[in-house]
């Protein structure tokens, strides 16, 4: 079968060639959903909007919010633009809390999806010639087949690891001489951690590293690079909007390209919904433009970021997002101080004699809320003098202090006392919910 590969033409029109292609296809998607999804027709209608009053990007701010809480309301069908016969794949959140997210797939969502992510991974440096190892789980997580499909059509030759099994992923890593590897920064990490322990980093022929689907720092990009001796390049998605592939980072390093011939991005205030410039930070927001299976008018994610439209060195002209430094409904909010957990890894991972790996604990007591850090030591300095680890926890409390404003308690663990992930890491623990 011929193998169509990725053409990067779209990812480098003019901003106003592509603010008539977004026009366009936003009025098309419009009508789509007025027409098929029963909340959407409802909302506009409320709100005394008509498909014909959408005639261009600038009038997105007209047409009503989406929230998470629609598609458990609306699940499994609800959200449906297209009859169900014209669904060719289901995919969908964990649902570990209540049920669970899904989203329908057109043939041409499909397509487009693959294409999204096709760009991510040729931004990261694949082509023909590489071997691409995916571990992020395959399933109802849009992880493993979205980079299964994008590394497909770039012509890759694919591993499909899915997640799990370390001794193996590592075997098979250096004996089939994998270059380019797709899974979360956390388990890159302890990916990264096993083959130091193996001793086999430097027979590993690794260049690059294509990790989303959870938040990471810059000093955890510098960590894992350092760990695996490769570029680790960034890659957003959602189930809601796609998958993996919605935004990426090019060897720039400076930004998440969105993919904006598809997706159109905003950021709000989440406080008054109201649309907010670029290069100043809010809550992101996303609307489908192409997709025909379960289309997502101005879906409010609760990632807090900041949109770029300044150039690019790498050539692209689509808008960049900032890294995630939180998300509205993870922050906590301790003794009247927003505190978010991308604040504290930021300290973290900058301090010598410390893991890349922590738990973050809320506790609520006599009406009083605190916070607990827990903090791996590295085995060096597990092994050093009591008074130099004292030293070092002060240090760190100190630290996390200046930049969230407020003290926590740290408690230094030893090394591998907190369980690993190998799919998204479990950083944070909210004792008050209970």
């Amino acid at each position: 079968m011929e193998n169509k590969i990725y053409d990067p033409k779209m990812e480098c029109i003019s901003r106003d060639e592509l603010f008539e292609i977004q026009s366009k296809r936003l009025a098309e998607t419009v009508r789509r959903v007025y027409d098929n999804v029963p909340l959407y027709r409802k909302r506009m209608d409320e709100k005394g909007v008509r498909p014909e009053d959408i005639k261009t990007r600038d009038d997105l701010r007209l047409l009503p919010f989406t929230e998470k809480t629609d598609l458990r309301d609306c699940f499994p069908f609800g959200l449906l633009a297209a009859p169900k016969k014209e669904i060719v794949r289901i995919q969908g959140s964990s649902g570990t809390t209540g049920k669970p997210i899904v989203s329908g797939y057109t043939a041409n969502d499909i397509e487009v999806w693959t294409e999204m992510v096709a760009r991510a991974l040729t931004a990261a440096g694949a082509g023909p010639d590489d071997i691409i190892q995916v571990a992020y789980g395959y399933g109802l997580f849009t992880g493993g087949l979205g980079a299964h499909q994008g590394a497909q059509r770039v012509g890759a030759m694919v591993i499909p690891m899915s997640s799990g099994n370390t001794q193996r992923q590592l075997m098979m890593m250096k004996e089939l001489g994998s270059t380019m590897l797709c899974c979360t920064p956390s388990y890159a990490t302890y990916l990264g951690e096993t083959a130091r322990e193996m001793g086999i980093v430097d027979d590993l022929k690794l260049k690059s590293g294509c990790f989303g689907a959870e938040p990471w720092s810059e000093e955890m990009r510098r960590n894992l690079e350092g760990l695996l001796n490769i570029d680790a390049m960034d890659i957003y998605g959602l189930t809601e909007i796609a998958g993996p592939g919605v935004s990426f980072e090019c060897c720039a390093k400076n930004g998440c390209h969105v993919n904006e011939d598809h997706v159109i991005p905003e950021i709000i205030d989440p406080v008054t919904g109201e649309p907010m410039p670029y290069g100043v930070p809010g809550e992101l927001v996303f609307t489908t433009i192409t997709k025909e299976g379960q289309p997502m008018l101005r879906y409010r994610t609760h990632d807090i970021c900041v949109l770029y439209d300044d150039p690019c060195p790498c050539g692209r002209t689509h808008v960049r997002m900032g890294r995630i430094t939180g998300r509205t409904d993870d922050m906590l909010v301790i003794r009247g101080v927003n505190v978010f957990p991308s604040q504290i890894e930021s300290v973290l991972v900058g301090i010598n004699g410390v893991a890349p790996h922590y738990v973050i604990i809320a506790e609520r007591e006599n009406y009083t809320d605190s916070l607990e850090v827990q903090v791996e030591l590295t085995e060096n300095m597990f092994s050093d003098t009591v008074a130099h680890i004292e030293t070092l926890r002060r240090q760190i409390a100190d630290q996390i202090k200046s930049v969230v404003g407020i003290q926590c308690k740290i408690t230094l663990v030893a090394p591998r006392s907190i369980p690993r992930s190998e799919g998204k890491a479990k950083r944070l623990i909210d004792n008050r919910k209970i």
